[in-house]
């Protein structure tokens, strides 16, 4: 392909309101061009990007078995009221009436469809398992779209799903595909992590992310500085704490505490470590049809309530802060609330404790009464009290993996989130009735697994971890094209037959060449070059006059000057270099 053919409109200034360098350069560097909020026209750079992305993930697709179908971006809305996701996806799911008055929405993911499609046409269990993928468009009507293709409302993801009759070959399909996606982030040249995630609005349990290390990650994931665990911090588990303090030793008794109304001032008062309180937080939660209710979440004073094990804990569709009114209006004192009596005080069915606290004694919390605490309070003596994980794991707790013998401890890095995959057994099915026969003849609920992989996220992913101050600089698998060769004068004769030659010689050898051939500045050429970030530029200019070129490496712009005197050898040598980065 030649410069002076291909649309590539390149701006030396950076857009404005542009937060991260993936957005900036893809702009820039005339990839991608916005035309509303969230919504980006890809250019044919962009395109040759994101064909070889969906190569790579069609072919190991492919390889484990997947068989690959294009779905309707535009679904009927009552598959989504028959799985009970039409309310509670929220106001990211765009829904809107044809002339008919006939309701859809625009599909943000495609369950409801596949579920759909697998229940008209597999009966039995000998037609299973079976997965079925697709690379298309999806739309989510983001309050915020930013971040470029890192956050918008329009984006292509390959989303898979697997249907099977038992759980057994759903844990077997669901560990090929953590293989199948590490292959494929490997062959993108990505640093990556796979995390255990939370599977937020898609449901089902053994849910994992994959996470592309970098910087700019809107995510903040948790690590061992020993094996290979990480997790989300809404999935993030740790070895319980164990304190290096004594527990103070009291009998049950209510204590007189005026105006210690925090956990600071309770410890304070005390002269305890946190550690041996009980806090309570108040959330409102929102469910169907905008009913509400109190939820009481417990867990020591030293640990912060994580808002997304709250919120899968309740099973609601929200969770907003309950104001001082509500809880007075609850019959509660705000600053001494605990769990002595509470259900009958509040006639609330959504009370729950943290899990480390399970059995717990030594503790103080709240007497339910203004200016008093108990003190001496033991858990172990309360009856059916629901214990669900609600802590949000701290840096420098040990890691759940390693245990205590190899003493790992959890930190915390940020992460792009470029793949998700969940076992969703038969969340989907069961609400849309999807059954076949099993051996037995009896009909049963498929058993479902999903797969996601943000294809057109991944070129921000890749950029945001592979770029300088200059450009971007794609991977060799990635890259729109390996080689820009440069000439450096156009009306020079020699330079541009030179530049000529090079590029049908490595054109022959399969190698993608971009021949910068337009009446440009060397200056210019090199700027554009250092922008889009193809991974070697051939530089033809005064040097042949001593008969010499120039190679350029753009991931640390570093220069090799090559002869031309024996042209079948120097073609040789460029190949060599190019495939020895490959």
């Amino acid at each position: 392909m030649r410069f002076s053919k291909i649309f590539i409109p390149t701006f030396k200034e950076a857009p404005k309101d542009v937060v991260l360098k993936s957005h900036e350069y893809l702009i820039r560097g005339g990839f991608i061009q916005q035309i509303g909020s969230g919504i980006y026209n890809f250019l044919p750079l962009g395109k040759r990007v994101l064909d070889k992305i969906k190569s790579i993930v069609k072919e190991e697709m492919d390889n484990a078995g997947a068989n690959e179908v294009t779905l309707g971006f535009v679904t009927p809305a009552n598959l989504w009221q028959k799985s009970g996701r039409f309310e509670r996806y929220g106001k990211e799911l765009l829904r809107f009436n044809d002339r008919k008055d006939n309701a859809f929405v625009l599909g943000p993911t495609h369950e409801e469809v596949i579920t759909e499609l697998v229940k008209a046409n597999v009966k039995s269990y000998k037609q299973l398992p079976l997965h079925l993928y697709q690379i298309n468009l999806k739309f989510r009507d983001e309050m915020r779209p930013r971040f470029g293709l890192m956050r918008a409302r329009e984006f292509i993801m390959k989303d898979g799903y697997s249907f099977h009759s038992n759980f057994e070959d759903l844990k077997r399909e669901f560990d090929l595909m953590e293989q199948t996606y590490s292959k494929i982030f490997t062959r993108l040249g990505l640093d990556f992590r796979a995390v255990f995630a939370d599977s937020g609005a898609i449901g089902g349990s053994g849910s994992k992310e994959f996470m592309v290390l970098a910087n700019s990650g809107e995510d903040t994931i948790c690590v061992c500085d020993t094996c290979y665990y990480g997790a989300n911090l809404e999935a993030a588990t740790r070895i319980k704490a164990a304190p290096s303090f004594q527990a103070p030793q009291a009998e049950f008794a209510k204590f007189h505490t005026p105006n210690v109304a925090s956990i600071e001032a309770l410890a304070e008062f005390f002269k305890i470590a946190p550690f041996w309180t009980l806090k309570v937080v108040v959330k409102k939660a929102i469910f169907d049809e905008g009913k509400s209710a109190l939820v009481y979440f417990f867990l020591r004073g030293s640990d912060t309530l994580n808002e997304t094990k709250a919120l899968n804990a309740v099973l609601a569709n929200e969770l907003v802060e309950a104001s001082e009114e509500e809880i007075k209006e609850a019959g509660l004192t705000p600053g001494f609330i605990g769990p002595f009596a509470l259900r009958n005080l509040t006639n609330s069915p959504y009370i729950y404790f943290d899990k480390e606290l399970q059995d717990e004694k030594n503790l103080i919390c709240g007497a339910n009464e203004l200016d008093y605490h108990f003190v001496g309070v033991d858990l172990s003596t309360f009856e059916r009290l629901e214990y669900k994980d609600l802590v949000e794991v701290q840096a420098g707790d040990l890691c759940p993996l390693c245990g205590e013998s190899k003493g790992g401890k959890l930190y915390f890095t940020k992460g792009i989130e470029a793949g998700h995959i969940f076992q969703l057994g038969t969340k989907y099915s069961s609400a849309m009735d999807a059954t076949f026969l099993d051996e037995s003849g009896k009909a049963q609920p498929f058993i479902m697994g999903c797969y996601g992989i943000g294809v057109s996220r991944l070129l921000s992913a890749i950029i945001e971890q592979h770029h300088d101050e200059k450009g971007m600089i794609w991977t060799q698998a990635t890259a729109p094209f390996d080689v820009d060769i440069m000439v450096s004068n156009i009306k020079d004769s020699a330079q541009l037959e030179m530049g000529e030659k090079i590029y049908t010689a490595l054109n022959k050898e399969g190698i993608e060449c971009l021949l910068d051939d337009r009446a440009e500045r060397y200056g210019a050429k090199i700027v554009d070059f250092e922008l889009i970030g193809f991974p070697f530029g051939i530089i033809i200019g005064k040097g042949l006059e001593k008969g010499e070129i120039e190679l350029v490496r753009r991931k640390d712009l570093s220069r090799e000057v090559l002869k031309v005197s024996d042209f079948m050898a120097l073609i040789a040598e460029l190949k060599e270099w190019i495939s020895k980065c490959h």
